[in-house]
């Protein structure tokens, strides 16, 4: 595919789109601190919020007396979970697990929130009036072992409904009833007997993956307080609310308020990687604000932000496969963690219609799943892992390599696809181009488990991995342009949350318009319609084709006025020589063109006006839209443009335990490439989180209790500066996308759960499962 709709698609020549070093607008005010997010509001006055969190694993709040906490100077409000306006209280589009009340007396794993929220002049007083508290807690049998809890006569520790499966594409019926604390949810596609029967060899292995932190740059937290509104006083006062973004609808619509009723003035988002929800200190500062008649201010602790981005899972896998290598069965049954009540469905029945295994040219697929409730934690909408289950096609494809004395490069290749479908036999151009450039850049010579021996003593161990660079093709974008004064206009509501998507999108407007980057007004407004945000890398691609099409109309419009004032100039009213001839006079907009910064003429560009000159009228134009639906929103996986793959060399000490990452980088084919340091980060990140899930972190939890032991920053270990290797990139750009210029992105792709664990085997031949900690290391090498 390729951007043949829109317009100037397939563009050749780029003078600001693909340029390096293009800086952030707003990264000087986050590298200098000016930039605000929700927990750094405040104004004198301000009253602060907290909640009763859970202390336990499991628990219901059976009742909860309140006096000496409210005898406590300071304290200006209690508000219980059966406060009529607790009750009718709901976040916007909440739509994942069962409905439940947005406060209850019940907390399913400890930090939730639950049952009270005290408001005081300051945090300290909080803090005493929680502890006032007399609450009578019934303690309730919990599970942080997903086995434990899936077994047939354990307790049940969630509602019926709780965490119900979506299904997977290809589902045949609708998942059986939940049993005990189980969902079950079933994809079958083909005939999985009649590929084991084609098979010649068999398969089985197991995956685990522990579940890690999210671990928010900035707490998440709101302030809020209501106004008289001058503008727009009736049906009552305005909430001005600063920290619920991304974008104010979800909290107008939450206080059912309309969008002009509600001012938000800061555009920083502290959230995690692709989350999409808000917390309920973002949400309840509007509700207590306008209890207390004064500005509110709620946030919470780092201890309180570890949620989980990704839940743990075990994976049991069955492969069948032919003497060559070629796959002809997958069977995969998984044991998810389907986390607290409402936790998000990636990991979980999500994946099941997306993932390694639609890219093959095997069609028997069976994915079964086990969906267990457990105590363990919260996952919100987000997805660090896109998706979960991929690493489970890399350990396979690693596998049969080494069984078959095979490199995995020529394995992955014999089962990859076609372009157009599980039945063509043609290698994607994208990933031939990726392995191609990847044995060039890192000098890849394969070797099998344990043959290689480095001058130090150390093992020598390398994995390889491929991904889709896939576009989500969600969402709809809204972009509008001015020329105002000569200047042209990007208004935006942002939000800024690391992406650079804004940016992207200036980029464009200066090629499309013959400007320089700089040459872009970007005006950031919460009132603005336009936002470039979507399911991963569509808000920069996908928004980017919109706000092409919406700069080809000004465009237009530019060149149609230049002819205007050409052929009708403005009355001069000053003394002096008279003004040169207008170079337009007697043309056509056709004939005309815009370079430099200028307004040209077409045949001869050495006659052309300035665009402040060629153009005194104030105009704006706007597109709504979004480009062809991308191959991996219709077929996910079942056809294929854009790929990626990514490598990994490690060294063993075999004495210690310890793991040197030698070498780590991706080449990956983004169709495009619209802001190359934004895709650089982009790498970096994921392969930073990825070396942390594979080496370093892990939840840790009391037996006892089931309380976590390490949601501080100190004891929940992260790679640090001098743990994390320069990462190797390499870029190619075949157009092959149909966003932007050809472009689809990187999203998440390149995040993995097992590309170092596969190196750590191939040095060792052992498998350990992560993190790969050097005493896992040790004991499997029998050592300890």
């Amino acid at each position: 595919m390729a951007d043949i709709i829109g317009a100037n698609g397939n563009r050749e020549t780029f003078r600001v789109v693909g340029k390096p070093n293009i800086p952030g607008k707003l990264s000087p005010q986050l590298a200098s601190g000016v930039a605000k997010f929700g927990i750094d509001y405040f104004q004198p006055g301000t009253l602060h919020a907290k909640f009763l969190r859970s202390p336990y694993a499991n628990a219901r709040v059976k009742s909860v007396n309140t006096a000496k906490a409210a005898a406590i100077p300071g304290v200006a409000d209690i508000v219980r979970w059966d406060d009529p306006d607790i009750v009718g209280l709901k976040s916007f589009g909440e739509s994942f697990g069962a409905a439940r009340a947005w406060l209850d007396n019940y907390a399913d794993h400890e930090t939730q929130e639950v049952a009270v929220i005290v408001v005081a002049e300051d945090e300290d007083i909080c803090d005493e009036a929680l502890r006032a508290l007399d609450v009578e807690w019934e303690i309730l049998p919990f599970y942080t072992d997903l086995n434990e809890s899936r077994k047939e006569d354990a307790s049940v520790i969630l509602p019926p409904q709780a965490n119900t499966p979506s299904g997977g594409m290809g589902n045949p019926a609708p998942p059986p009833p939940k049993k005990g604390n189980v969902n079950y949810s079933t994809a079958i596609q083909g005939d999985i007997d009649e590929g084991f029967k084609q098979a010649d060899r068999t398969l089985e292995y197991e995956l685990y993956m522990p579940s890690f932190a999210s671990h928010m740059p900035n707490p998440s937290g709101s302030f809020a307080y209501w106004f008289d509104d001058p503008y727009h006083g009736e049906g009552g006062q305005s909430l001005r609310i600063e920290g619920a973004v991304r974008e104010r609808a979800a909290i107008a619509q939450m206080y059912r308020l309309p969008p002009e009723k509600v001012e938000q003035d800061g555009l920083f988002m502290g959230g995690k990687y692709c989350d999409w929800g808000l917390r309920k200190s973002q949400e309840i500062t509007p509700l207590l604000a306008k209890r207390a008649g004064r500005p509110v201010r709620c946030v919470n602790t780092r201890e309180e932000t570890f949620d989980m981005i990704m839940m743990e899972r075990y994976m049991k896998m069955k492969v069948g496969f032919t003497d060559d290598g070629l796959i002809t069965a997958v069977d995969d049954y998984s044991i998810a963690d389907g986390g607290g009540w409402g936790s998000s469905s990636f990991g979980t029945s999500g994946d099941q219609s997306y993932g390694p295994y639609f890219t093959l040219k095997c069609k028997n697929i069976r994915q079964q799943m086990e969906i267990v409730d457990s105590n363990r934690g919260f996952m919100y909408v987000s997805g660090q892992h896109c998706p979960f289950n991929w690493d489970s096609g890399t350990m396979a494809i690693y596998l049969i390599a080494e069984e078959l004395g095979k490199d995995p490069i020529d394995i992955a290749r014999l089962n990859l696809h076609g372009p157009n479908s599980q039945d063509d036999g043609d290698a994607v151009p994208s990933f031939e181009a990726c392995v191609k450039a990847l044995k060039e850049v890192v000098g890849w010579n394969w070797h099998s488990a344990g043959a290689k021996t480095l001058p130090d003593g150390r093992l020598h161990g390398m994995s390889f991995r491929y991904q889709m660079c896939p576009r989500h093709s969600f969402t709809d974008y809204s972009s509008k342009l001015e020329l105002r004064d000569g200047v042209v206009h990007l208004p935006t509501q942002g939000p800024l949350f690391g992406v650079f998507a804004v940016e992207c999108n200036a980029m464009v407007v200066a090629e499309e318009l013959g400007l320089e980057y700089d040459d872009v007004q970007i005006d950031f407004d919460y009132r603005e319609t336009f936002t470039p945000v979507g399911g991963g890398s569509d808000g920069t691609t996908a928004s980017a084709w919109v706000t092409k099409e919406c700069a080809n109309i000004l465009k237009r419009k530019i060149l149609e006025s230049a002819i205007r004032e050409a052929d009708a100039p403005p009355p001069m009213f000053f003394f002096g020589p008279p003004p040169e001839p207008n170079p337009f006079k007697g043309l056509t907009p056709d004939e005309l063109d815009m370079a430099d910064g200028c307004v040209i003429v077409k045949a001869d560009p050495s006659k052309r006006l300035p665009l402040p000159a060629a153009v005194r009228e104030n105009l704006f134009a706007t597109y709504k839209g979004k480009p062809p639906l991308a191959v991996w929103a219709t077929d996910m996986g079942r056809k294929l443009d854009t790929m990626n793959v990514a490598f990994c060399e490690v060294a063993v000490d075999t004495e210690t335990g310890t793991v040197e990452i030698l070498k780590l980088g991706a080449v990956a084919d983004p169709g495009k490439i619209m802001r190359p340091t934004s895709l650089e980060s982009q790498i970096d990140q994921v392969m930073y989180f990825s070396q942390g899930c594979q080496l370093l972190e892990d939840f840790v939890y009391d037996l006892a209790t089931g309380v976590m032991l390490n949601n501080n920053m100190i004891d929940y270990k992260k790679p640090t500066m001098l743990d994390v290797p320069v990462i190797t990139r390499h870029f190619l750009e075949t157009r092959a996308g149909n966003a932007a210029y050809g472009a689809n992105g990187i999203s998440h792709s390149l995040a993995n759960t097992h590309l170092i664990i596969c190196a750590i085997h191939n040095a060792i031949g052992k498998w350990v499962d992560p993190p790969a900690t050097p005493d896992k290391i040790l004991a499997v090498l029998g050592k300890i």
